[in-house]
């Protein structure tokens, strides 16, 4: 713990003593990464600092009503023609996660790093990791304590959708007494947490029903049923008219059948590469798996990007996961 504060001392001196930011979060965000952004974002507006929020892919709709939203760039869309000193980077477990927007970081940029995940390599100048936090959101939570500053109703709803997000509704091993005290706290800043639940974890678009009935045409099994997966290809995403926000939640299907160890999600990009997710019961930590295959994330969830054919790499990764159980 003593490291721990000692590293929230430092972030906020690097917050403190400097301007004109860029905040970067993971290649296509998800809520915990879009919550932390514009929460470092929301910190930096109160204190009077210039910044830039960005990230490479778009921020999924359904979190359009937190602070900023439509204030997050997307680097495939309109970069900024400039680059950077001081860069905070949230939620990403190495840097290669910041995917193109790295391009906007100057040479012998000082980085802060903010991140949650057990395979950060602690690549920044400064670096803010707390592996068994819930959430990238509930360490932004702590250091957010150590300014002087007024609490919202917008900061608040803006925490509170990266823990709801990354705890799968306060369901998961890692919503620990200190989640819940911290969403104690943040309810009574006027947070509709049924509402922020029914909204991120319950609605369903018509995308996505239409991709999850594909999806579990090809539901299978592997080594005595303990492994499960599924995939979808580019052209699923064009029939359905899905986007990337519709995969959210696909992988769980086979991970929550009785009996199986490891789910696994298999995403064709294109011909040449794959992206991998994976859930997993106590059984298997998939972040060792992921992180042997190039890529990272948590115990219970990762994934990684496999290049080769969609059936070389369900092959493989297969074959890897049997390994590890």
């Amino acid at each position: 713990m003593e490291h721990y504060e000692r590293q929230l001392e430092e972030a906020r001196q690097y917050i403190a003593a400097r301007d004109d930011f860029l905040v970067v979060s993971h290649v296509q965000p998800d809520g915990d990464a879009a919550s932390s952004t514009v929460a470092v974002g929301w910190l930096l507006a109160q204190l009077g600092k210039t910044f830039c929020m960005i990230n490479e892919g778009s921020v999924p709709q359904r979190l359009s009503y937190l602070w900023s939203y439509d204030r997050i760039v997307n680097y495939a869309e309109q970069p900024p023609q400039r680059q950077f000193q001081n860069v905070i980077c949230v939620d990403c477990a190495d840097f290669a996660r910041v995917g193109k927007v790295g391009q906007l970081f100057a040479e012998g940029a000082d980085v802060l790093n903010i991140d949650h995940h057990p395979t950060n390599d602690s690549y920044g100048s400064v670096n803010l990791i707390k592996a068994d936090a819930a959430a990238t959101a509930e360490i932004l939570f702590d250091l957010l304590k150590r300014f002087e500053i007024e609490w919202s109703l917008d900061i608040a709803e803006a925490i509170y959708t990266g823990l709801l997000t990354d705890t799968g509704g306060f369901r998961y091993s890692n919503t620990t007494p200190k989640v819940m005290a911290a969403a104690s706290e943040l309810l009574q800043y006027g947070v509709k947490g049924h509402q922020l639940a029914d909204h991120l974890l319950e609605q369903l678009t018509m995308p996505h029903v239409l991709l999850l009935t594909k999806a579990l045409s090809r539901l299978s099994f592997a080594a005595n049923n303990k492994i499960g997966w599924i995939y979808v290809t580019p052209e699923d995403m064009r029939e359905t008219g899905a986007v990337n926000d519709d995969l959210e939640g696909l992988v769980n299907y086979p991970r929550n059948i009785e009996g199986v160890e490891v789910g696994i999600l298999f995403k064709q990009i294109d011909n040449e590469a794959v992206k991998v997710s994976m859930r997993s019961g106590p059984g298997a930590n998939v972040a060792e798996i992921a992180h042997s295959l190039g890529g990272g994330g948590h115990v219970r969830a990762a994934g990684c990007k496999v290049y080769g054919a969609l059936d070389d790499v369900i092959k493989q990764v297969i074959e890897r996961v049997k390994q590890a159980l």
